[in-house]
């Protein structure tokens, strides 16, 4: 598969495919970020939510209710309730990582203030609540409910685990789980459960979506360190500079020195960095072999989710289901 050419990613043809509905559902994210008393409303979230994002999460939530058969219309509504909730924890995030770049632009509380933004995250959390109702299904509430309230609680074990040398793997993965699988896995679940797939069928699809987040964000970490600020739309190193131990830097605390360990305290847990340890940082990232043993773990969780469908009736989608997740380890080759 070409890298080169965009109409040949799997996620743009993944785009092509499900063209009517993403026209859909980008018309009820407009309708229901409208705010008629409170017109920041629409600003703030207009300019995350037509930043020009993949709406991959949605995506996912369409493509398993075709996957599965599905006819109705509330495939729509779920859709744009994950994005919404997506959005969300962004506007959230930003405001807690005191970020300025997002998608390669500003980010929104750097061009109003942190509580507009938070604010604003509320009132997305609230209508994507609102959408979930309309479908009528207590086991679509239950998930995604679920799933938002696991995402929280990944970004708050995030804040007492990103700084702690102690940190394991096991417990970064514990993060990865909450802050970004548990909305990969409830976006393509819930596409099962809403066509009324088989329960085999809807836990296949929970189980890509859970190892295709896993391997999403450990890419993710990884480029934050060797990718191009260009492509992956925020700064190289801004993980470092934020003393976030990701499963690089996880891997050379492990192998360090009492020498290297000292760097690793005063940077990360004492938060006492100069211009010049992000390349220290990545030297001895790279003298332990951190990245390269990290991309091994990404390509290990992609083949998971690839695994995870392969049960699945054949479809076109699944096949652009499982090029996807190579397509997501491919960034960093």
């Amino acid at each position: 598969m070409p890298k080169t050419e965009n109409s040949q990613k799997p996620h743009d043809r993944m785009a092509a495919y499900l063209a009517a509905d993403l026209e859909a559902v980008n018309a009820l994210i407009r309708a229901r970020m409208a705010s008629e008393h409170a017109p920041r409303i629409p600003e703030v979230t207009a300019h995350l939510v037509e930043a020009g994002g993949k709406r991959l999460r949605p995506m996912l939530t369409l493509a398993a209710a075709h996957l599965c058969g599905y006819d109705g219309p509330y495939h729509i509504n779920l859709a744009a309730t994950v994005e919404f909730i997506h959005t969300a924890t962004l506007l959230h995030d930003d405001v807690v990582d005191e970020s300025g770049q997002r998608r390669g632009r500003p980010t929104a509380n750097l061009l109003w203030d942190n509580k507009s933004s938070v604010l604003v995250g509320d009132y997305l959390f609230s209508r994507s609540f609102q959408l979930m109702v309309e479908t009528g299904s207590l086991r679509v509430l239950d998930i995604l409910s679920n799933a938002s309230a696991t995402i929280a609680e990944g970004e708050v074990l995030q804040l007492t685990a990103s700084q702690d040398l102690a940190t394991t793997e096991a417990v970064y993965l514990q993060v990865v789980r909450g802050k970004t699988a548990a909305l990969f896995s409830a976006a393509t679940e819930v596409g099962g459960v809403i066509a009324d797939a088989p329960d085999a069928q809807v836990r296949a699809l929970y189980d890509y979506g859970d190892a295709l987040g896993v391997a999403f964000q450990i890419v993710d970490d990884l480029l934050d360190f060797q990718g191009d600020a260009g492509a992956i739309g925020k700064n190289i190193g801004d993980d470092f500079r934020e003393r976030k131990l990701t499963m690089p830097l996880i891997k050379a605390v492990a192998k360090a020195d009492a020498e290297e360990r000292a760097f690793w305290e005063r940077t990360i847990e004492k938060g006492k960095q100069t211009d010049d340890d992000l390349g220290t940082a990545r030297a001895l990232l790279d003298k332990h072999h951190a990245l390269t043993e990290t991309a091994e773990a990404a390509r290990s969780w992609a083949s998971k989710a690839k695994a995870a469908i392969a049960p699945l009736p054949d479809h076109e989608i699944k096949e652009m289901l499982s090029d996807l997740a190579d397509y997501v380890v491919e960034r960093i080759n």
